[in-house]
């Protein structure tokens, strides 16, 4: 049994007829095989078709599946101007504190969805995937120890998160796991905004770059983004959202200021997952560090939940920062592949947009210049007023028309590979200093949201 048992079972309650879950009481606080996280995810499917939809994204090495489950108005289908967010957990098969609370977190936003009033905004407005296990393999494997243990790697010895293309490395001739692969078509598939993933053995928000080639992206002992700005403040986001991580000495051997760090900055990491999806995908994410032990004892898990809630439904919101919309052509159809671009933000892979012209750019509030190019019509440059989306759950909604070039001979708009050369950091024009304050007013939003 999964439910809970600190509690008397009532007569009248006939939904406690589940095995795994329960209407009546929450998911047991306690690490779940592989088999009953698949058992548990079919339940959550069945109980609440009309929110909830789960779906397999690849195997593991040794064929298990890699099991994610969507939830969101419309599960099953991505409707434009809808952003699609996602969590990754168990990366390392024996960093298991993140794989529990993506659970307990599909828990609370089943029940919660259309009777608290936060989660119910949060799911009409945006598509939430969840991964629970990335590495099942090596979760099965995992002796529980504190941080020394088996079961980081897949079951080929290889560590995930070294395994991704990385741009700042040059030539890649670097042989895929079936996760990482699994990982890489799913992007491919589904076009990410944001994105976190859950690891153990400190208590930290990390934030890209984790590599550099030494090039004008290294300031200071930092690999500095052309998001930067973005990233301290998702970052900062979760961490004072979190009942500890903000004071940044959790752990024993360690000092982060705000309880954040860039991830170069702390240690460099060529291949990572997070660089790959900001450079090579243009979806943000950060890497979430939650626990000091990497497999506490399970006494421990109902306070990495407490602590975590809040953090893990403010991050998902900053989803909506920035601006959102379409790309139409002369004649007003959407367009695949136009570049747009913000000026003061090199991006290494110039951002595109996707699938029904769609654009998503997380901006913090402040004045921003745009430039759109598709082959075959002028250049659009417009200037935008981008005020702060999470508080109502959307960014500022913008479509770009884009007029036909007067010149019929003038050639495509070149495509612009993608560089590591002449990075720089973004300009100072956005409304930077507003972070902090919208970061510590985070906390009483929520709390108020939740009551």
């Amino acid at each position: 049994m999964m439910l809970s048992t600190d509690k008397k079972f009532p007569v009248a309650c006939g939904c406690c007829l589940w095995t795994l879950l329960s209407l009546c009481y929450g998911l047991e606080f306690r690490y779940h095989n592989s088999a009953e996280v698949e058992k548990y995810l079919r339940e959550v499917t069945r109980n609440y078709p009309s929110f909830t939809y789960r779906y397999n994204i690849g195997r593991s090495v040794e064929g298990r599946h890699l099991w994610v489950l969507v939830l969101g108005k419309s599960p099953k289908e991505h409707k434009v101007g809808i952003p699609e967010f996602k969590y990754v957990g168990n990366m390392h098969g024996n960093e298991v504190v993140g794989r529990v609370l993506l659970l307990q977190l599909i828990d609370y936003l089943t029940k919660g969805y259309h009777s608290n009033p936060f989660v119910t905004r949060l799911l009409d407005n945006t598509r939430v995937h969840i991964l629970p296990s990335m590495n099942p393999d090596g979760f099965e494997s995992s002796s529980r120890d504190c941080m020394n243990g088996f079961g980081r790697y897949n079951s080929n010895g290889v560590d995930l998160n070294r395994n991704f293309p990385d741009i700042f490395s040059g030539e890649d001739k670097e042989i895929r796991e079936f996760e990482v692969l699994a990982i890489m078509d799913w992007m491919k598939q589904e076009r990410f905004v944001l994105s976190a993933n859950l690891h153990g053995g400190a208590v930290v928000a990390s934030y890209p770059y984790d590599n550099s080639n030494r090039g004008s992206e290294l300031q200071e002992g930092a690999s500095v983004s052309p998001d930067n700005d973005v990233f301290i403040h998702l970052a900062k986001t979760y961490s004072y959202s979190h009942q500890q991580m903000h004071r940044g000495n959790a752990c024993s051997d360690s000092n982060f200021p705000h309880g954040i760090t860039n991830g170069f900055q702390w240690y460099a990491l060529p291949g990572g997952m997070q660089d790959y999806n900001y450079v090579s995908q243009q979806c943000l994410e950060i890497t979430l560090e939650l626990s000091c032990c990497k497999f506490p004892p399970e006494r421990e898990l109902p306070g990495f939940w407490e602590d975590n809630r809040p953090a893990l439904l403010a991050y998902m919101q900053q989803v909506h920062l920035g601006v959102k919309g379409q790309v139409l052509d002369a004649d007003g159809k959407p367009v695949q592949n136009a570049l747009v671009e913000v000026e003061g933000r090199s991006n290494l892979c110039p951002f595109r947009s996707g699938p029904y012209g769609e654009y998503y750019r997380l901006l913090l509030p402040g004045n921003y210049t745009f430039k759109v190019t598709f082959p075959g019509h002028e250049m659009l440059i417009e200037t935008l007023s981008v005020p702060y989306g999470p508080e109502n759950f959307s960014a500022l909604k913008h479509n770009f028309h884009l007029e036909r070039s007067v010149n019929a001979s003038t050639p495509p708009t070149p495509t612009k590979p993608c560089s590591t050369s002449g990075v720089q950091p973004q300009d100072s024009h956005s409304a930077a200093l507003l972070a902090t304050p919208i970061i510590t007013l985070l906390p009483l939003l929520l709390v108020s949201l939740l009551m």
